[in-house]
């Protein structure tokens, strides 16, 4: 929620408004809002919406997924559940840990959220800690990134199988891994979560 930190606090500062006046307004507390702007609480969906709502400015812009503050979005936004970490590498221990949430707009067509972890995914500018957002599937069509579970370890890479000589080649999108090629018995070690359908990153 790092976005929603930085745009309060931004909003706040153009149009001059004190923790005062936004609680007065919100009917949050000043010592809540403070906790808000610090990143301490991530805010639940009825804040945000009255926090969007006292500032003149859009939901979707407090959340960072619109730089135009008074492009109201009437609420349209999802909020999905971040499972846990994937490698963009070698495979990692898949978990379901209560990773917290992310908002987003309500168009974005996915299910949950995973964090990646490593370099693998570089050149499709995937990096270490970005925000991934799957689509539930058990197929993806060639070339398409996809969540991938083999022997209880999650991975993101590109997919290419081919059924006639029922071979599987998940990719890598960084010239220093190999492909992870499997064929025959092996596939069924291997099982497909969902597909990669967007991605957030931090500015670094």
């Amino acid at each position: 929620m790092n976005d929603f930190r930085s745009r309060l606090a931004l909003v706040m500062a153009e149009k001059n408004i004190k923790a005062a006046e936004l609680s007065r307004l919100t009917g949050i507390s000043k010592p809540r809002l403070s906790q808000y702007k610090n990143g301490v609480y991530v805010p639940k969906a009825d804040a945000i919406c009255a926090i969007a709502r006292a500032l003149g400015v859009s939901e979707a812009y407090l959340l960072g997924t619109t730089d135009i503050p008074e492009a109201r979005s009437g609420g349209k936004y999802k909020v999905l559940p971040v499972v846990g970490q994937i490698a963009c590498g070698y495979p990692v221990f898949a978990s379901e840990e209560d990773g917290g949430t992310v908002y987003t707009d309500a168009d974005t067509d996915a299910d949950f959220c995973l964090i990646a972890k490593g370099d693998s995914m570089k050149d499709a500018r995937i990096n270490s800690g970005d925000t991934v957002f799957i689509k539930k599937a058990d197929t993806v069509n060639n070339g398409e990134i996809a969540a991938i579970i083999i022997n209880d370890e999650a991975t993101l890479k590109r997919v290419y199988y081919y059924p006639e000589s029922s071979k599987l080649m998940l990719i890598s999108e960084n010239s220093n891994y190999e492909p992870m090629v499997y064929s025959g018995d092996e596939l069924e070690k291997i099982r497909i979560i969902g597909k990669a359908v967007a991605f957030k990153s931090e500015i670094r």
